[in-house]
């Protein structure tokens, strides 16, 4: 089969930082299912693990976690999908990535793909839906429940991948009021669209546009980039006993300062349930079924950004490296070999 794959830690425009490879077709195991990958999009992650992992010596390693496909084979043990249905899914962080024409992946974390997308559209929604999902209802525990609340959710980086899919979870399924945060015109349009009440500019200390807009504390954040220089304004944007959840990787933060407030962090790593074979694995099973209703009734919508065409080392380096530039708005796609 084809794939994309990294034998080196090189810059993403090297033309060696991905290339096109062959590799054998992979088989799978009991609760596994082969997939036919028609899609995929390009996620943080992809780019930190090719420019910090480093493969075993002539083992070039397969990278991605969003794809979208067919079910080819399933294994002895699997039972909750057949061949011929369409899927999406993460996959998992232990296992080799979907940049591949045939994928295997453990049943439990692969959802029925919504019948109104596309492949593309689809392939851009998994991993940021799971994330988006998992921070919002798991970790922040905020209730489903559309009813107006006194409650408000502050977005940090809301027009990004996580982001967009976050505030329209939280805009259609709970009664907060949706504070987003984009620096630019076209991504503060872009975070408006998606449902958002209000959006402020992260390039400004948080807690003076948050008092520009009348809300001198919010009861939740979600801090999904650029931490390190977001904490201390997070501290203090957070309400007495509010929650804040974490995505990124912050190489420092000072957590002393939320304990005045008797506030609470939470971390949020979709991959955690399939590394570590969590009890309730096929979580990620329902959450994507049911975000999959919820796209064929119209009450969340795909966040495709760009589609970049063919899925080629070539196109996946550009689409690394836009990734990296940090002015990604939705999701970057790559459909067929």
């Amino acid at each position: 089969m084809k794939a994309i794959a990294f034998s080196k830690n090189l810059p993403a425009d090297h033309p060696e930082a991905l290339q096109d490879i062959t590799l054998a077709d992979p088989v799978p195991g009991e609760r596994d299912l082969l997939v036919e990958v028609r899609a995929i999009s390009v996620n943080p992650v992809d780019v930190k693990i090719r420019a910090n992992r480093k493969p075993k010596e002539g083992q070039p390693e397969v990278i991605g976690w969003d794809a979208a496909g067919v079910v080819r084979a399933v294994g002895a043990k699997a039972s909750l999908f057949k061949p011929g249905d369409r899927v999406w899914y993460a996959g998992a962080l232990n296992r080799p990535g979907a940049n591949s024409e045939l994928h295997v992946v453990d049943e439990r974390i692969v959802g029925r793909m919504p019948a109104s997308l596309d492949y593309a559209q689809a392939a851009a929604l998994p991993l940021t839906t799971i994330t988006a999902w998992e921070l919002l209802f798991d970790r922040l525990r905020v209730l489903d429940n559309s009813a107006p609340s006194q409650g408000s959710l502050l977005v940090i980086g809301a027009a990004g991948g996580v982001g967009s899919i976050l505030v329209q979870l939280a805009r259609q399924l709970t009664g907060l009021t949706v504070i987003g945060t984009a620096s630019r015109p076209e991504t503060q349009a872009w975070v408006r669209e998606l449902g958002a009440h209000h959006v402020i500019d992260h390039s400004q200390p948080l807690a003076a546009e948050l008092k520009r807009i009348g809300f001198p504390h919010v009861s939740h954040i979600a801090g999904l980039t650029q931490t390190d220089q977001h904490f201390a304004q997070m501290a203090e944007a957070i309400a007495p006993q509010g929650k804040i959840a974490l995505i990124d990787d912050p190489a420092a933060i000072d957590v002393r300062l939320l304990k005045s407030k008797s506030a609470s962090l939470h971390w949020e790593f979709m991959f955690a349930r399939s590394l570590h074979a969590t009890p309730d694995l096929i979580a990620q099973h329902e959450l994507q079924n049911q975000a999959a209703r919820l796209i064929d009734e119209g009450t969340l919508r795909t966040t495709l950004g760009a589609h970049y065409g063919k899925i080629n080392a070539e196109n996946l380096r550009r689409a690394h490296a836009f990734i990296e530039s940090g002015k990604a708005q939705g999701k970057i796609v790559l459909e067929g070999f």
